[in-house]
């Protein structure tokens, strides 16, 4: 086998999820630091932005879980390891890690998986399901929260001789820089959401999903009117209902019955989210499932933002309460009303102070940079 790491990364698609993004991200780090890099995938949104002289891309329909197609990937998946010689193949999902367990011990290359979330189990067969991806020969956790649920759930199919370790997720801090952005992009999107900048902006990001705590968030604005007596804010939810018309139908009513319409509204999308995060003054994170990691707060302090968090997952670790932001309780509207509040009446120098402790924060925990040197790291000693 060449010197040279080549590690090939396997992923369903290649969307914008933190999962995605991290793979993007640790693809393009690689030949920067003498790596072959490839990335199988079934395609996605993000692929148009890969540096194909940098990064191979293979496309192979590993997002269908249909166990025949899974046994096909994994013959396939052999003659791209052993045509490309690769060294490593790096699986972040359930049914491609399954077509990667049997390819990497037919071709008796290193496997290592990515546990980005916390699989739904209800059933034994599910949960043998999900063990695919404590089964490689290194298993990497994006939070110590998710460290602890594979611990306490997993343990069984644990090897002790197999390594397994905390490597936080990482952002662009170069990117998700408030110092970036131009006044007249400002400008433009103030104008485009028809937002009344006399008052506080409350951001909300995520997709328009049940468990990230919208109904939550909403509740909590009423109860924010009601004990302040007036309208001092207005508030964005920024998401995609990628089909949850039902839910979002839901939303309106809920905006509507609490007479929010003139302080609430909702955005489908924003391409240049570090932009939505600087012409707010304060962001929102309500989910009521935990977050493995929660981009959406570490987003909010490297751009400089006060972030109200819910107190579960990994938002525990990605905000020092009272420093970079606010921990409210998961799923209580009066908790979060509360915060809101307490946010709402922040003097502009305790705003910026928190908002400087919040991106040095990221830099120092979370920064992509950081991501894949750890990784990179761990790849070199799996094969020595």
């Amino acid at each position: 086998m060449s010197s040279k790491i080549k590690v090939l990364q396997v992923i369903p698609k290649l969307g914008y999820g933190g999962a995605e993004i991290g793979c993007y991200d640790l693809a393009h780090y690689l030949p920067e630091n003498n790596c072959s890099s490839y990335i199988v995938t079934s395609g996605g949104s993000l692929l148009k932005y890969v540096n194909k002289k940098k990064v191979t891309v293979i496309r192979l329909p590993v997002h269908l879980k249909n166990p025949i197609l899974i046994f096909l990937n994994s013959l396939i998946l052999i003659f791209i390891i052993l045509f490309f010689n690769i060294s490593i193949v790096h699986a972040r999902s359930r049914a491609p890690a399954w077509s990667c367990l049997f390819a990497t011990k037919i071709t008796r290359r290193k496997f290592v998986t990515t546990f980005h979330g916390t699989y739904n189990f209800n059933s034994s067969i599910k949960k043998f399901y999900n063990s695919v991806m404590v089964r490689s020969d290194l298993l990497i956790a994006g939070s110590n929260f998710i460290f602890s649920h594979i611990s306490e759930n997993y343990s069984k199919y644990l090897n002790e001789q197999k390594k397994f370790l905390v490597i936080f997720r990482g952002i662009n801090v170069d990117y998700f820089d408030s110092k970036k952005i131009k006044e007249n992009e400002e400008k433009k999107l103030i104008l485009q959401w028809n937002i009344e900048k006399d008052k506080k902006l409350i951001l909300l990001p995520g997709r328009l999903t049940s468990w990230k705590g919208q109904e939550i968030f909403i509740e909590a604005l009423n109860l924010v009117n009601r004990e302040l007596k007036q309208e001092v804010f207005n508030a964005v939810i920024l998401g995609d209902a990628q089909g949850r018309d039902v839910y979002k139908k839901k939303l309106f009513r809920l905006v509507e019955q609490h007479r929010l319409n003139k302080q609430v509204k909702f955005v489908d999308h924003c391409k240049h989210m570090p932009l939505a995060y600087k012409i707010s003054d304060i962001v929102v994170s309500s989910s009521i499932e935990p977050e493995a990691f929660g981009r959406v707060s570490v987003e909010a302090q490297s751009m400089e933002k006060l972030i109200i968090a819910s107190n579960i997952g990994g938002s525990n670790e990605t905000i020092i309460n009272d420093k970079t932001g606010l921990l409210f309780e998961s799923g209580k509207p009066e908790s979060l009303s509360q915060k809101i509040i307490e946010a709402l009446k922040l003097d502009d120098t305790t705003l910026k102070i928190m908002g400087n402790e919040g991106r040095k924060n990221v830099i120092k925990k979370f920064n992509i940079e950081k991501m894949c040197f750890s990784t990179y790291s761990e790849y070199k000693k799996l094969i020595k």
